[in-house]
């Protein structure tokens, strides 16, 4: 055994300097302190022991007192106690309190200094693991911020490529350019004001964001046609919600947003499209986004004809509440006061396409607008 400290705290002198002659030929340092009060003061100046061995029994406070007291401030230094005490609840409340060993007196040279190795190889062995989980907690912090930095990439590449599908639309139907941009965020605070979380919000923001990404699969002769549509020509323009949904399922981080474009233009009364969903079988941000996307295409000048008044579109949304709309939605979107939608509209037109894109798509650093 290499040269390890121990303190010894017994206050019958012989005892104790019997058990300090035994360790110190050992190989060990002994310190014998008389009273556990005296061993607390030796260890707050000097805390760099590789054991504690005490009684049990002495003046003032006994050894399950200093146990205590080691077990709160010195857990990493092994304890021993020896005492003549053979009582089993004893010994049982010692080592349910931290103590390592129990030795009876009178003990046996060999059966002292057994306990004695025995507990300083415990107290190493643990230290070694203190220090272990240390590294490993510095390992684990280093690779947690790799990895942090990892997902904000990935984030940052979410961004583009939402930017990039929504540059695709805008070059296809030039019409409804910023009717992207302005509809998700008033999505988003139509959301945030039901107190839907970060996930939530970061979902509906994208399905809201690439709700009309389909419209790509649509012929030009359909897609730009000034005129009225015909019946076939309807047929083939209300594809745009499955097509939507079959181009931003197959990309992973976008797969839960792709329930909102597949139902962006399903009604509450079961009267919309494709699939005649009704009342809560359509997904909650889809039936958010009716609302939101009613809001900007009545407040939107178009080249045919100029946009309404938030007033006005606050009345036809109040109208068709339980037939296109969700009433419960409906009596947030009527509890917002309509300043703040003409605040989020000012707002979209004057952040660049770049950071607007980040914001909307990642609305937990979104400006509050």
């Amino acid at each position: 055994m290499s040269q390890r400290r121990i303190l010894i705290v017994e206050d019958e002198p012989a005892v104790g300097e019997l058990a300090a002659a035994l360790l110190g030929r050992k190989n060990c340092l002994p310190t014998l302190i008389a009273s556990t009060e005296e061993a607390l003061i030796r260890l707050q100046q000097d805390p760099d022991y590789d054991l504690i061995l005490t009684d049990l029994v002495m003046p003032g406070a006994g050894g399950l007192s200093l146990l205590d007291r080691l077990s709160m401030d010195y857990p990493a230094i092994p304890v021993v106690l020896f005492s003549a005490v053979s009582d089993p609840r004893t010994i049982i409340h010692a080592f349910r309190r931290g103590a390592i060993d129990y030795v009876l007196k009178p003990f046996e040279p060999g059966e002292l200094e057994t306990a004695v190795i025995r507990a300083i190889e415990y107290g190493r062995v643990r230290k070694q693991n203190a220090i272990y989980l240390h590294n490993l907690e510095s390992i684990v912090s280093t690779r947690t911020g790799r990895l942090r930095s990892t997902m904000q990439d990935l984030e940052r590449s979410y961004d583009i490529t939402l930017e990039a599908m929504g540059d695709a639309l805008d070059l296809r139907d030039e019409e409804t350019e910023g009717h992207s941009k302005r509809v998700t965020a008033y999505t988003i605070a139509l959301a945030r004001a039901m107190g839907m979380d970060t996930d939530e919000l970061r979902v509906i923001a994208r399905g809201a964001f690439l709700h009309d990404i389909g419209k790509i699969a649509i012929p030009d002769s359909i897609l730009l046609k000034p005129g009225k549509l015909n019946p076939e020509e309807t047929a083939i323009m209300r594809e745009h919600c499955e097509r939507g949904y079959e181009m931003v399922s197959k990309i992973p981080f976008l797969r839960e947003a792709a329930e909102i474009v597949y139902s962006h233009q399903e009604r509450y009364d079961g009267k919309g499209y494709p699939r005649g969903l009704a009342g809560e079988e359509i997904p909650l941000g889809a039936r958010i986004f009716a609302i939101a996307d009613t809001l900007d295409a009545m407040t939107s000048d178009r080249p045919y004809r100029k946009g309404t008044s938030f007033e006005a579109a606050r009345e036809e949304i109040t109208r068709h509440s339980g037939q296109q709309f969700d009433p419960k939605i409906v009596e947030i979107f009527l509890s917002m006061p309509i300043e703040s939608w003409r605040e989020i509209k000012a707002e979209i037109g004057r952040l660049p396409d770049s950071a607007l894109t980040s914001a909307l798509c990642r609305p937990s650093v979104a400006p509050d607008m």
